[in-house]
This record gives C-alpha cells, structure tokens and sequence, in this order.
C-alpha cells in the first residue's frame, strides 16, 4: 500500500502538476495540504477521473486539507479538540481497510515571536492530545501531513540562519519530540537515519538548484504500521517541474496486512 504526502500549495492552481504526478506515481492514499480553496471550488470532478475518491476540508485563500483515494475513505474527524473558535481548515482524519490516517497542517507560527507563534503552540498540545488517544487504541495509525517542523540541524540547509524561525524554534522542536515519544515513529529517518533528505525547496535564490532545503513534511507511525514499513522515497524531481509546489511529495510503502480487531 503506498500512502503519500504533499503539499500541493493551491490545488486548483497546481492541478496539472499533482495530476501528472498521480499518474506518474498511482499512489493508493494521498494526504494533501494547501488546498488554498473554499470547500466549494474543490476540483472533484478532475481528481475523479484520475481515479480517485476525496474527502476535503477547504478553507477560502489558505489552509485546507485533503485526503485521496483509490477506494472509499471513512471521515473519521476535521477538526482537533480544544479551540471551539478555530476555524482554519487543518485537520482531517479518515479510515482506509484498517488504517486510521490524519492528514495535517500545522502552522507556520511566523513571525516569532508573536500570536502566529502562540497558534502554533496551543495547535501542537491540541495535536499531541489527539495523538496520545489514537496510539494508545493499539489500532495502526498515520500522521502525515505539512508538519512546519525541521527537527534537526541535518534537516535545514544552514541551520545557524534559523535559530529564530517558527519551523526551527526549541519549543516547536521540543513539541514534536514530545509527540514521537508517545511512540510515533518518524518514517524517514526509520530508514535513513543519517542521510540529508529535505521536502521543501523555497521559490527563491534558486533554493532547489542548490539543494538548499528543509525537511518539514513528515509520517508519524504508529508501532502497527511501523512494523509494516518497507518504503521512503521523496519524489524530488517533481519540485523541478514547472509551475509546481515547493514541496516535493514524499510517500511510504507499507505491506498490506493487518491483524487487528476493530471492535470497539
């Protein structure tokens, strides 16, 4: 089964290029983020014909999560706990056969410091509050989404210059580690520990031609599907094609084959 991330950073203006990419790569399960559209102006009809089902959380300008696939999804949630007031579409979870998947968005939190930076804070505990419910089911479960965290130096090309930025800040860092150590698994660095992979290429300085880049898009498994792992691979080439997002999708390969009892 291969479950794939990406932020597709306006899907209806990058449409062509995730298209192209869904055909180039037939992934069975995709987690979008960025959607950059009002619930209403999703493109169903196109992501249909490509042979996909899609349940979507849109939201007018920014954010918006989305999650494709080859057969029926079950909606689970689309929101988190914890903030009646937020309204910024950055969570949706669904169950594909015996998976439970939690698409994600979470913030930028710039500029710190500042409110951004508080959001992006309370998003995490509100996260982690969640997260700690859905490891402890014992029921095989995906984080994977736009996580806007660089958890280590070898993740960022010049970590020295982003000592103060949101996605490098201790807080955020110290968060997500309190996350995985619920138990969730990073994918990527499960089967390259040490290696320099990133996902995200700014538009700018010729980022990508230079290979100066972030590792901010991110699977978090639970031990049931971490035991299923057999596959990472970061499509970078699809950062180089034209008009495309600044994030390349990352996918994992995992077998396809559970013994769980989905008795509540």
């Amino acid at each position: 089964m291969k479950i794939a991330t990406y932020n597709v950073n306006g899907v209806n203006g990058r449409l062509p290029v995730l298209l192209r990419w869904l055909e180039e790569a037939q992934p069975d399960v995709v987690c979008l983020q960025e959607l950059k559209a009002p619930q209403e102006k999703f493109p169903l009809e196109a992501i249909q014909n490509a042979g996909y089902h899609a349940l979507w959380h849109g939201q007018k300008s920014w954010n918006g999560v989305a999650i494709l696939s080859k057969e029926p999804a079950e909606e689970r949630r689309r929101d988190l706990e914890g903030e009646e007031e937020d309204l910024q579409s950055r969570y949706l979870e669904a169950k594909i056969r015996e998976l439970i998947i939690g698409c994600l968005y979470l913030p930028n939190g710039n500029p710190y410091p500042g409110p951004k930076f508080d959001y992006k804070l309370r998003w995490m505990e509100r996260l982690k509050a969640h997260a700690e419910l859905l490891i402890t089911s014992g029921k095989p479960v995906i984080l994977a989404g736009d996580f806007n965290v660089i958890p280590e130096e070898k993740d960022v090309y010049r970590p020295e210059r982003w000592v103060n930025d949101a996605l490098f800040r201790t807080e955020v860092r110290e968060s997500f580690q309190e996350l995985q150590d619920q138990g969730w698994t990073d994918a990527l660095r499960e089967r390259y520990p040490d290696e320099i992979i990133y996902t995200f290429w700014d538009y700018f300085r010729n980022a990508y031609q230079r290979n100066a880049g972030l590792r901010i898009d991110h699977f978090l498994l639970s031990p049931a599907v971490k035991d299923r792992l057999e596959k990472v691979v970061v499509d970078s080439h699809v950062r180089g094609w034209e008009k495309t997002s600044d994030h390349a999708p990352v996918w994992i390969q995992i077998a396809d084959s559970y013994d769980i009892n989905w008795d509540e």
